[in-house]
């Protein structure tokens, strides 16, 4: 892994494949980090002849910080009182910003949750410069749209107490990632203490993660803006979503014209091991719509 220089801060990314086979760029969700992205998604997408970029967004993982800046009041960004540190057009224009550094003209781009929120306004504002654009497991932002179960929203707004050690925020993350599971391919107690280690052991940063979250709310409903993307789409949703329903993954198919919309039983908001086989074929599928 690597640092780059993209519109003036530092991102950390790996980029995978060989040089000759177009780019497939991976956008992380909410507070998490490449380190996220499962080992059978990537070596699926190479064996399918794609280079694969996977970088930390902003405020997460590796990529620099805006620690200089509290975390607004989410009511006051809603509101419009108070403005967030950095929005969520200014995270799509990292992702310009790395493929300009990298040198990459055009990719296809697939985004989970957050990073298909990151995604969409990528294909509103850049059409040009993707070759097609899956979002997964995420909104179109329009007000009406269904919320999640009392518990994924309880865990959701939960502020974590900054003098947790690391065993209490493992722990607490582990809750988290079975409350948002899978109920097709539930993961172990060991997987997921293994994987709230690895995240809090890189980087833990939830100041980070709340001044995403500002930019999130701050960018509201999306849907006027994605009535005009033309970029070839796939949305992907689970059925079983607690923390972004699937009539949110819907709603976002409605809203652009031309997209294909897929329901994957069994799936919730995250991305288990097990799972990755479909979702590399659904990519591949997706990619062959552009023969």
């Amino acid at each position: 892994m690597s640092k780059v220089k993209a519109n003036d801060i530092e991102i950390e990314y790996a980029l995978k494949g060989a040089p000759e086979d177009d780019v497939i760029i991976l956008v992380r969700g909410l507070g998490t980090q490449l380190v996220d992205w499962p080992e059978n998604l990537i070596n699926g997408l190479l064996d399918s002849d794609l280079q694969v970029l996977i970088f930390d967004n902003r405020d997460v993982g590796l990529s620099q910080k805006f620690d200089h800046i509290a975390p607004p009041k989410l009511g006051d960004v809603a509101k419009g009182i108070t403005q967030p540190p950095y929005t969520l057009k200014d995270m799509s224009d990292d992702v310009i910003g790395l493929m300009d550094a990298l040198n990459i003209e055009q990719a296809h781009v697939l985004g989970i949750s957050m990073g298909g929120m990151i995604v969409q306004l990528m294909a509103v504002h850049y059409p040009r410069r993707l070759l097609s654009m899956l979002s997964i497991m995420s909104s179109s932002g329009r007000r009406g749209l269904p919320g999640p179960t009392p518990e994924a929203q309880a865990y959701l707004v939960a502020v974590p107490d900054q003098k947790d050690g690391e065993e209490s925020v493992t722990a607490s993350t582990a809750e988290w990632l079975s409350i948002c599971g899978s109920p097709a391919h539930p993961e172990t107690l060991e997987a997921r203490l293994s994987i709230a280690k690895i995240r809090y052991q890189r980087d833990y940063n939830p100041d980070g993660v709340a001044r995403q979250m500002a930019a999130i709310v701050h960018d509201g409903d999306r849907s006027e803006r994605l009535q005009s993307i033309q970029v070839l789409t796939t949305i992907v949703h689970g059925v079983d979503d607690p923390l972004i329903p699937i009539a949110c993954g819907e709603d976002t198919a409605s809203q652009i014209p031309g997209s294909v919309f897929i329901a994957v039983d069994g799936m919730g908001h995250n991305f288990p091991e097990a799972m990755m086989p479909k979702i590399v074929d659904i990519t591949t599928t997706h990619l062959g719509r552009l023969s």
